[in-house]
């Protein structure tokens, strides 16, 4: 399958194939499948988001005691992973170099 170039935001949850505004976060390589798959991992970002909302208002859980902020945490690395993979030789630089690639050992 040929791969497409995507324009990813992490902020708005955003995978477009036109450039604009602040959509280019991260730029990525990606057939038609590989961008469903991330947008499923997003999907389940939002469903995790909305279960750490609701668990917020319960103030005597701590954040590590937090199965519902594990599971946003485990599936933003899950996507930063995908991204990672997916990313143009000079997103990976950038992400290098922010210290923010899943190989970096400071995630």
């Amino acid at each position: 399958m040929e791969k497409k170039t995507y324009y990813v935001n992490i902020a708005s949850q955003e995978i477009s194939q036109i450039p604009y505004g602040n959509n280019a976060e991260y730029i990525i390589q990606a057939t038609d499948e590989e961008v469903f798959l991330l947008r499923e991992k997003f999907n389940e970002i939002h469903e995790d988001d909305i279960g750490t909302f609701v668990r917020a208002h319960i103030p005597f859980v701590q954040y590590h005691q937090d199965p519902e902020n594990d599971e946003y945490d485990t599936d933003l690395q899950d996507v930063m992973q995908k991204i990672y993979q997916l990313a143009t030789p000079e997103t990976k630089q950038a992400m290098d170099e922010s210290g923010i690639s899943p190989k970096n050992e400071n995630n």
